[in-house]
């Protein structure tokens, strides 16, 4: 289960961008629903990278986790301006927030 500190990390990190509401996307997609995912594929989000698209593993905690510490070397050439964590704590709380069904 997600404590409010994983909110916070999720909303420190990615809340800019991203919102866990069904449907809700921002600059980038929503993440509510995001584990077992096929990358590029949330409901009414049209911007994604070519990249992104050619991605075919869906996500789950660890590829989310290995995701957030380097977006670049997960999926080469996508676009997303994030640069990625090397703060372990922080990005468990934010794989804890997704996985938590947010």
């Amino acid at each position: 289960m997600a404590h409010a500190s994983d909110a916070s990390a999720f909303d420190q990190e990615c809340g800019d961008c991203h919102s866990v509401t069904p449907g809700k996307n921002k600059k980038g997609p929503s993440l509510a629903g995001v584990v077992g995912r096929k990358p590029g594929t949330a409901a009414g989000f049209a911007n994604y990278s070519a990249a992104m698209k050619a991605n075919a593993t869906p996500w789950s905690a660890a590829r989310i986790d290995a995701y957030i510490r380097n977006p670049k070397a997960v999926v080469p050439g996508g676009t997303m301006k994030y640069e990625g964590s090397a703060d372990d704590a922080l990005r468990a709380s934010i794989v804890s927030y997704l996985v938590s069904g947010r």
